[in-house]
């Protein structure tokens, strides 16, 4: 399950021939029996629920707060925070909290608030904020758009790909309007309300704590983190913990260097990128 949604949610692998049968959302796909036969997934949807019923411990939560245009904040959503999510999403949560430094001042019945990167970081921030309140394929949708050359001009067509039946009208309507204001003036509350408060972005959040070892930590390698603090079983066999394949490690490795942007106007061969991810897995930190 964890490998098809790294490859089809990142690189929109959904139209290949040996899925085509397949008319689920990615979110759907282990929902029934019958949706995983269609999808070609009824093996990894028994493995990851087998791995939920075990589970002896809350999900991991990481927060992130953060700016739309913010070139830090994009390089770890995009690298780090989307591909561990991708990979252990049965045993962790994102909260995406996007206002970071921005500033808030209520005039009349609404909030009008000022952005680091200026009125179109403040744009991108509603727009994502909206379309959390709006698409259950928000977190994809706004990878799609960070990892985009355009955030803001990206986010219709990112719309369009991953959840087409949320209308751009109706987004913008939240964008624009009395929801979208109420939204962010609660991002504004959430980030006012860090305890410490936050001096910079990104700033992450694990189960609710930020420390300098957590931050950079998650900076370093979110994955092992993630991992390292969540608890099954220890009767569970070990086949059966994602946290303990060293073929997640490469897969995460392998995500990441195709995530990059061409060098030279090419990308580096998969089998290149491959070769590289092997030797990189034996220098992962270990918490």
């Amino acid at each position: 399950m964890k490998v098809l949604l790294l490859l089809f949610l990142a690189f929109g692998y959904v139209g290949s021939s040996v899925y085509s049968s397949c008319s689920q959302s990615p979110l759907n796909w282990c929902s029934s029996v019958g949706s995983a036969v269609e999808c070609g997934v009824l093996k990894s949807c028994l493995h990851s629920n087998y791995t939920k019923s075990r589970q002896t411990d809350n999900p991991i939560e990481v927060g992130l707060y953060y700016e739309s245009l913010c070139p830090g904040c994009r390089q770890f959503l995009v690298l780090m925070l989307f591909p561990t999510w991708v990979l252990l999403s049965d045993i962790m949560v994102v909260n995406l909290v996007p206002f970071g430094n921005a500033q808030e001042v209520k005039k009349d019945e609404k909030y009008v608030f000022t952005c680091q990167h200026g009125e179109q970081e403040c744009l991108g921030n509603m727009i994502e904020t909206c379309l959390m309140n709006m698409s259950k394929m928000a977190f994809p949708i706004i990878f799609c758009m960070e990892s985009s050359s355009d955030v803001i001009n990206s986010a219709q067509a990112c719309t369009g790909v991953y959840d087409p039946s949320l209308s751009w009208d109706k987004v913008m309507s939240c964008v624009n309007g009395p929801q979208g204001n109420q939204l962010m003036h609660e991002n504004a509350l959430k980030t006012a309300g860090l305890k410490p408060p936050h001096e910079y972005v990104p700033w992450i959040t694990i189960n609710g704590e930020h420390t300098d070892d957590l931050q950079d930590k998650a900076m370093n390698s979110l994955i092992t983190l993630v991992c390292s603090m969540y608890k099954v079983q220890s009767s569970m066999s070990t086949r059966y913990l994602p946290c303990n394949l060293l073929e997640l490690k490469f897969l995460f490795c392998f995500f990441r260097a195709l995530s990059l942007r061409p060098v030279g106007g090419a990308r580096c061969t998969t089998k290149l990128t491959a070769r590289m991810c092997e030797g990189a897995i034996l220098h992962m930190p270990v918490y």
